[in-house]
């Protein structure tokens, strides 16, 4: 959402916040002093991340991923780029999360698994 803020969905009516993230983290004994700003770290999720938010707070429900694990994140960021969860809307009771590869369909309120279609 940094680059692109449509990339956000949030519906106040559904207390509905849905953000795609790319979780790496830093290891700062690689690094002799202070981690440089160009340091990325080691990829390690990427996915949506789902939340509900109200005037009490924000509680976080769950994540979904297009990817299999981690090991397709340790590839490297380009192999599995076109899997990484570009928009996330819904229809009725259903999140979808599209990447330029898979759009899979969550059950919003427990965000289990309904169906995923490979796109070419």
């Amino acid at each position: 959402i940094l680059h692109d803020h449509k990339a956000l969905l949030f519906d106040e009516s559904r207390n509905l916040l849905v953000i795609p993230v790319l979780v790496a983290e830093l290891d700062p004994t690689q690094y002799s002093g202070e981690v440089p700003d160009w340091a990325y770290g080691e990829y390690l999720w990427q996915g949506a991340c789902v939340f509900d938010i109200s005037p009490d707070g924000i509680e976080y429900r769950g994540g979904i991923t297009p990817l299999t694990g981690v090991t397709d994140l340790k590839r490297g960021y380009w192999s599995y780029y076109d899997h990484f969860v570009q928009r996330a809307f819904y229809i009725d009771n259903v999140l979808y999360t599209v990447s330029d590869r898979l759009v899979k369909l969550n059950d919003l309120g427990n965000l289990d698994l309904l169906n995923e279609i490979e796109l070419s």
